[in-house]
């Protein structure tokens, strides 16, 4: 067997535990070659690559980034891009691909399987919010990076009486925001899922400081929106891909914060430092399993699908399933939140 791999979209702690397993799979025990694809589709579509063996991996696990490059870049937003993928895979005798990637990169792999295309998914996102899997790597990594942060915070919140909002990472859910809020002690979060009402945040942060409570964290996921007409935010753009641009709303509720309730209110913006560095060792464990998992499905000729984690065991579900609907964040896990926040 012949396998093609290429990480794709943004970075994320993990990926090159999931480039090892597949490469260990695929030379030890299925007898095949595993060729990397640098920078993504990109690098398919231009045939840029590196053949990937045991030797070469070692050392990676505990890396983190991509030893292979990642971009955004989709064949279906080239001229000619399908076939450029296409007539690679043929020109390097492949029998498919392994694509490691996130809602848009597997909605590309999607398509490529139904315009024929030999294709297994593997779930990446430090977001959390691919429907078909219970977790995907990355996260667990995020939500510790954000918390050792807010833990952190706590001691300068506390010295000067102020109020701190922590922004992290979440354009369309609250998974990292939810379960760092929880796990920091914070005072209350923001997420996408549910508008807040300014109004709102300000009287709770006048009651907490009024009960004796002399300071606050609270998490603000950066897609987080406010109810409507309660506070105007501008128009973010899209960026060259077609994304919504997001970021800073944290820097746009603190002086509004601070007008309203007259604490000094200070800003975090973790921003990258939540997809950097070396991956946890649950995030090691779970691109392990997923690294093997996919080339195990690939070798089952199990085209179209991307192994995923249900009730602790890995599976294989129809990439049509993965990328249909966004995982947003459960209620119980909200429930639990609001028990401790204020």
């Amino acid at each position: 067997m012949r396998l093609g791999v290429l990480t794709s979209g943004g970075d994320c702690p993990g990926l090159n535990a999931v480039i090892r397993a597949v490469v260990r799979k695929v030379e030890r025990h299925l007898n095949g070659t595993v060729i990397g694809f640098r920078d993504g589709y990109l690098g398919v579509m231009e045939d840029r690559y590196e053949v990937l063996t045991i030797d070469r991996c070692r050392g990676i696990l505990p890396r983190g980034g991509t030893i292979l490059g990642t971009s955004r870049h989709q064949p279906y937003a080239h001229p000619g891009g399908v076939d450029k993928v296409r007539a690679t895979m043929v020109r390097r005798g492949l029998d498919g691909l392994v694509v490691i990637g996130g809602n848009g990169s597997l909605g590309a792999a999607r398509d490529l399987h139904t315009d024929g295309v030999a294709v297994v998914g593997v779930p990446k996102t430090i977001d959390n919010d691919l429907g078909a899997t219970e977790v995907t790597f990355g996260f667990d990594t995020a939500v510790a990076t954000a918390t050792e942060a807010i833990d952190r915070l706590h001691t300068t919140a506390e010295s000067h009486d102020r109020v701190m909002l922590v922004e992290v990472m979440g354009r369309h859910v609250g998974h990292i925001a939810t379960w760092s809020g929880i796990a920091g002690g914070a005072s209350m979060i923001l997420v996408p899922e549910e508008p807040f009402d300014i109004d709102e945040v300000c009287d709770t942060l006048r009651r907490r400081h009024d009960q004796g409570r002399f300071a606050s964290i609270v998490v603000v996921a950066e897609g987080a929106v406010p109810v409507e007409g309660s506070f105007a935010l501008p128009d973010p753009g899209v960026d060259q891909f077609g994304h919504q641009r997001l970021g800073g709303i944290a820097h746009l509720l603190a002086p509004e914060i601070e007008a309203r309730t007259g604490f000094e209110t200070k800003v975090v913006v973790l921003g990258y430092l939540q997809r950097g560095g070396s991956p946890t060792a649950a995030d090691r464990v779970l691109a392990s399993r997923f690294g093997i998992a996919a080339a195990e499905a690939a070798a089952d000729h199990e085209w179209g699908t991307m192994v995923a984690i249900r009730a602790g065991k890995v599976v294989r579900v129809p990439l049509v399933e993965a990328v249909a609907e966004p995982k947003v964040v459960a209620a119980d896990i909200h429930d639990v939140g609001k028990v401790f926040f204020a």
